[in-house]
């Protein structure tokens, strides 16, 4: 029988993964705080309302009745959904997982505490003292983030303690939801940074995709490709350490786990973890795997098989960011993008574009014996030619 998904969070991820559900014949209802979010474009169904009001939220669940709740953002009242576990509702991949890695202060004590996970050394601020007190501890240069945020909002690097007070302010205005918390981190030199895409199941074993290898702009993607070629027993750690904390965290979906690779620092390091689909992966799009990591997370959310992950080609992504404010925005430089061989252009359909918003993608693939520099580039060029403009 077809299922009834309540997706909270409507934007370009939640977009592919609505898509995947409906080949699957299944229902979903789009939820967002503002109308017209680009899953609500193709969902059964949409609702807005902020789902930072526990009210809110629990009043749409009880008058939706959903079998299955996916998170696709952190702006989310999350201890709510223990309760929808108790009501029966199956919630992705967990209420526990999704409680953990929506706040950086669960996720990290998990990882390095009660794993023994190798990761950068920390600590925690909750006033501007304290972050002084913190990055004295830490050293500069270092990384300053609030605990809650999404997309590198609020993220920034002091290099000195000169930098403190605009890394404070940066950090809570960056800041989702109502905690006023911030993490310092040792800043890593690393070699280069991954997205390792994991499968857990229902019933099978955790499956890996290849490494996607990311660059990021104030801790926001910029661009991706896959496979990103590592030492296989830096790819043998970063897959050991991915199962052990989605397996501690419980639970059947995709997840992006972020890990960086330095050798000075020791190998391989673990950063982050995103328990849904990842912006990173939207580069699965250009058919670099049997399954892009959408129709993965829909299957192992509903618990159908994956008998396997294959690498089919490479492929690079590159995004495509607004320069403008407007309520109406549009788009040129499509036709020489769509002129492009190998190469498919992603328009996410937002109805209003903010500086800096990510509105769009360009994936370009190619043979796995292809030149991948070539291919990024060409990538991130085709991106350059789409510029979003006011319409009015």
């Amino acid at each position: 029988m077809p299922k009834k998904i309540m997706l909270l969070g409507s934007g370009e991820l939640g977009k592919e993964f609505v898509i995947a559900c409906k080949r699957k014949g299944q229902y979903v209802v789009a939820c967002d705080k503002y109308a017209g979010a680009p899953a609500m474009q193709v969902a059964d169904e949409c609702r807005v309302f902020s789902m930072l009001d526990g009210d809110a939220l629990m009043n749409a669940v009880r008058e939706i009745q959903p079998d299955i709740i996916v998170p696709e953002i952190e702006a989310i009242r999350t201890e709510k959904l223990y309760e929808c576990e108790k009501m029966g509702i199956q919630v992705v991949p967990s209420a526990r997982a999704v409680n953990y890695t929506m706040n950086r202060k669960s996720i990290r004590e998990l990882a390095h505490t009660e794993l023994g996970l190798k990761t950068a050394n920390y600590r925690y601020a909750t006033t501007y003292e304290e972050l002084v007190a913190a990055a004295e501890v830490i050293g500069f240069p270092c990384i300053i983030k609030p605990l809650m945020s999404s997309s590198g909002h609020g993220q920034s690097k002091a290099d000195s303690p000169e930098d403190l007070p605009a890394s404070w302010e940066c950090a809570c205005g960056g800041a989702r939801g109502d905690l006023k918390e911030v993490i310092v981190e040792q800043f890593i030199p690393f070699d280069y940074e991954i997205t390792l895409l994991t499968v857990t199941q229902k019933s099978g074993e955790t499956l890996f995709c290849q490494p996607i290898g990311h660059v990021q702009k104030s801790g926001d993607y910029r661009e991706s490709f896959q496979p990103r070629k590592m030492k296989p027993e830096h790819l043998a750690e970063a897959q050991r350490m991915a199962k052990m904390v989605t397996g501690a965290l419980t639970g059947a979906g995709i997840w992006g786990v972020e890990f960086f690779v330095s050798e000075k620092a020791g190998g391989v390091i673990f950063s982050e973890l995103s328990p849904r689909p990842h912006d990173t992966g939207m580069v699965t799009l250009a058919g670099t795997q049997n399954l892009s990591e959408f129709e993965l997370h829909c299957r192992a959310v509903l618990g159908l098989p994956i008998p396997e992950i294959t690498q089919e080609r490479q492929g690079a992504s590159a995004v495509i960011l607004s320069p403008v404010e407007t309520h109406q925005p549009e788009y040129t430089g499509m036709d020489e993008v769509c002129a492009a061989p190998r190469t498919y252009l992603r328009i996410f359909g937002k109805p209003e574009a903010h500086v800096g918003r990510r509105m769009g993608v360009v994936v370009c693939w190619d043979t796995l014996d292809a030149d991948q520099d070539a291919l990024r580039d060409k990538c991130k060029s085709l991106a350059a030619k789409v510029t979003v403009m006011d319409g009015k």
